[in-house]
């Protein structure tokens, strides 16, 4: 009666099919729960031809997108058009609404709502949880460093080459206006190319596969000219963003919010659980009195032993350099003896005490790859000496 299109409401489980333009809302009736942890609720509608479709949060919004006026213009053009497109649904939210718009006459397509468990929000969850707990061997590692730089490389590409379009081009050319805002641009773009990397890697996979082997050598050249971090403080900073970023994806994984904020502190309360349990022993001791006799040796934790290793290794090579330095170190008879005196002379100025061959090799035994094999090792030690025992 007032002109206004009707507004076609969406429910769970029951597909619409129509052959022209409609406005269609989604009421959130159901509040999530506890099993809703990896559920996905989205909206797909599936066409015979392409069409336009824009999301909105309100059945005014929608009112707008009929008014004519410039922003609802640009809108309208800058909208990815498909015959398959999917909308995730947030859980928590009251309304959803869309505007399905036919670009052809005789187009038929398909709305369905529907939920169901996503494998991929585990996954993002579980990675999460390798990238938390593991943020300390990961990054002391050589094998995660390179893989890391080349996906890195891989996906920043695009930035890449849009920044250097970008310096290039003349300032009063007419296409560097259209570069301003190339970040999100090209972030578009790559949301553009993974929606399409099935059809991109079936009918253009020459193009995809010289791009990998040019932008996988070329972030494989960078990041062996730059070397891993051996840096004490950049390992540090590299370890905190790694558990930084677990966190993040921890809690991206998990749709319902309260069980991703649990989530997040149960995993801090796990990877930090051996200091409130050490204050507590060494307060319940405190307050028990003496429970060893004295000169008992207090046992070191694996992250002490750790930690008192490399400060002593720090202290002892240092103590080396300075016994060098001094005026009694008889350097032309000690020259004489070994074999690399150009690598002394690089130690005793300061440079570090390891090649990185000897970096790499050392890896490769006690990295992230031998933690298996190393607990193996200890167990047959332990199984050989309860047999000589007995």
């Amino acid at each position: 009666e007032d002109g206004r299109e009707l507004v076609i409401p969406l429910q769970e489980g029951r597909p619409l099919s129509l052959v022209a333009s409609h406005h269609f809302c989604y009421t959130n009736t159901r509040p999530p729960r506890w099993h809703d942890v990896w559920t996905r609720l989205q909206i797909r509608i599936n066409s015979s031809r392409m069409i336009r479709v824009i999301q909105v949060d309100s059945e005014e919004e929608l009112r707008e997108l009929e008014k004519f006026n410039v922003g609802n213009l640009l809108l309208s053009f800058l909208k990815e058009k498909r015959n398959d497109t999917r909308i995730d649904v947030d859980l928590y939210s009251s309304k959803t609404c869309l505007k399905v718009e036919l670009l052809e006459t005789g187009t038929t397509y398909c709305v369905l709502l529907s939920r169901w468990f996503d494998p991929k929000l585990f996954l993002v969850f579980f990675l999460g949880l390798v990238l938390f707990f593991c943020g300390d061997v990961l990054s002391r590692s050589q094998l995660f460093f390179y893989s890391a730089g080349i996906s890195f490389g891989l996906l920043a590409s695009l930035l890449i080459l849009i920044y250097v379009v970008a310096k290039v081009m003349p300032k009063r050319s007419p296409v560097y206006f259209l570069l301003v805002g190339g970040w999100s641009f090209s972030l578009y773009l790559l949301q553009l190319v993974f929606r399409n990397l099935r059809e991109i890697c079936s009918s253009y996979w020459q193009y995809l596969l010289g791009y990998l082997l040019v932008a996988g050598t070329v972030s494989f050249g960078a990041c062996y000219r730059l070397g891993p971090p051996r840096d004490r403080r950049t390992v540090a900073l590299l370890s905190w963003g790694l558990q930084l970023l677990g966190l993040l994806l921890l809690y991206g994984g998990v749709q319902v919010r309260p069980v991703g904020l649990a989530a997040v502190l149960g995993a801090l309360c796990a990877k930090n659980l051996e200091y409130p349990l050490g204050w507590a022993r060494a307060a319940y001791r405190r307050a028990q009195g003496p429970a060893r006799p004295p000169g008992a040796p207090q046992l070191l934790t694996a992250e002490q032993y750790r930690a008192q290793g490399e400060a002593e290794t720090r202290r002892a090579l240092e103590e080396l350099r300075r016994h060098c330095r001094s005026a009694d170190f008889s350097a032309w008879a000690t020259v004489s003896r070994i074999r690399a005196p150009k690598r002394f002379a690089d130690f005793v100025g300061g440079a570090p005490h390891l090649t990185p061959n000897e970096v790499s090799v050392h890896e490769r035994e006690y990295g992230l790859g031998s933690v298996f094999l190393e607990e193996q090792l200890f167990e047959d030690e332990e199984e050989e000496e309860d047999e000589e025992e007995e």
